[in-house]
């Protein structure tokens, strides 16, 4: 059940004739404010000038003792609470300390209050200190949440930025001194530093924002946008933060990785590299895949329709009327796993618990119905990308 607030006394005239009366004195509580504040403005004195402090202290004690006093505040003393709290906010002063110079007020505003009135006023004014304190609170209050709304506008124009100076890059394929440079200075990069890039599918997304906000939260340079439907992660490595370190952050991250690079000017084409790897992630990946480990179907994907052509040409003759579809698949998985294997024919007969005669024998049938010798160099590494082009039809279509 909700307590009603206690109802407060009305404002007292004889408190408010005192708050008119202090209005007299705002050149001494404003040095009084700043002896007293000493300490906590050395944090922030190199970002704001003792003018500035001065004439802000000035118009906070004038809209507080005008509001004690229940007198019309004119408009630019009004907004003093929000100009504060955004000017200071745009000079870096911390917010901690920017609130806590502000609170101050509450003792100095009272101490004159205090100075000012007979034994009779100052009983009064303990019933109506709330007056003062409700004003201060709202001051501070002012000062905090114009502070704070212009850190978010802040931030969001600098990721604008950082965005915009990414695409840019990308867009001129860090061929522009000019351009990498201007760009590694919005993206907090050191232009010559190695960079790895990692990509995800929008879906996959949550994930490398995920990884990203652990690297960032260790200090890593980095940044992490959309590009088309696309999440981009690209990262400066250093001493510390490795490729392989990367990729520990990445574990639950379904992804293409890049190779790493020298210099960001070589970074889209990194991201390039790790876009045709996220798109021949197998099914149901749920980690990284490395440039390294997916060569064959990043060419094979990026031939341009060129796989279908491939695999139609090289595997045509097993899908003659005269092969049976049981040994067509035989003699497939027979070359499919000798290529992955160490290419010794006992090494593959024994992964098949076959005889090696018979491994011999399937490798000539194979040969002659498709004119491709597995043991011919040559014909082995354009066996192994005919392979990965059926494999990826066949994920593809479903047949």
């Amino acid at each position: 059940m909700h307590t009603p607030r206690p109802s407060l006394p009305p404002p007292d005239p004889r408190v408010s004739a005192l708050a008119s009366q202090c209005l007299e004195e705002i050149d001494v509580l404003v040095e009084e404010w700043a002896a007293y504040v000493g300490p906590v403005r050395a944090s922030y004195a190199d970002l704001v000038t003792d003018q500035e402090s001065h004439d802000s202290a000035w118009q906070a004690f004038e809209l507080l003792l005008r509001t004690v006093a229940q007198l019309p505040v004119p408009e630019h003393i009004a907004g003093v609470s929000e100009r504060v709290g955004e000017e200071r906010a745009r000079q870096g002063v911390p917010l901690a300390a920017l609130l806590e110079a502000a609170r101050v007020n509450f003792h100095i505003v009272w101490s004159a209050l205090v100075r000012r009135a007979d034994e009779e006023e100052k009983a009064r004014l303990v019933s109506s200190a709330y007056l003062v304190w409700e004003a201060v609170g709202g001051h501070v209050t002012g000062i905090m949440t114009a502070y704070q709304r212009t850190v978010l506008e802040m931030g969001r124009r600098a990721e604008d930025e950082r965005r915009l100076w990414f695409a840019r890059l990308r867009e001129t394929g860090g061929s522009n001194p000019i351009v990498v440079r201007d760009a590694a200075l919005a993206l907090g990069f050191q232009p010559g530093e190695r960079f790895v890039c990692a990509v995800a599918a929008l879906s996959d997304g949550a994930a490398l924002h995920r990884a990203a906000a652990a690297l960032r939260s260790s200090d890593v340079p980095l940044q992490l946008q959309g590009v088309a439907s696309d999440v981009v992660l690209t990262v400066q490595l250093g001493a510390r933060v490795t490729r392989d370190v990367v990729l520990k952050y990445l574990q639950e991250a379904p992804c293409g990785v890049s190779s790493e690079v020298a210099g960001l000017a070589q970074v889209p084409r990194a991201v390039e590299l790790a876009t045709a790897t996220a798109r021949v992630l197998p099914a149901g990946a749920t980690g990284p895949r490395r440039l390294e480990e997916s060569w064959l179907d990043v060419l094979v994907h990026r031939s341009e329709g060129f796989g279908h052509d491939l695999a139609a040409d090289v595997l045509g003759g097993l899908a003659s009327a005269d092969v049976p579809g049981s040994e067509a698949e035989r003699l497939l998985d027979t070359v499919r796993i000798h290529l992955a294997g160490t290419g010794s024919v006992a090494d593959t007969a024994a992964a098949l618990y076959c005889h090696r005669n018979t491994i011999r024998h399937r490798f000539d049938r194979f040969a002659e119905l498709t004119g491709y010798d597995v043991r011919r160099p040559e014909d082995a590494a354009l066996l192994t990308l005919a392979l990965r082009a059926r494999t990826q039809l066949t994920e593809a279509t479903g047949r």
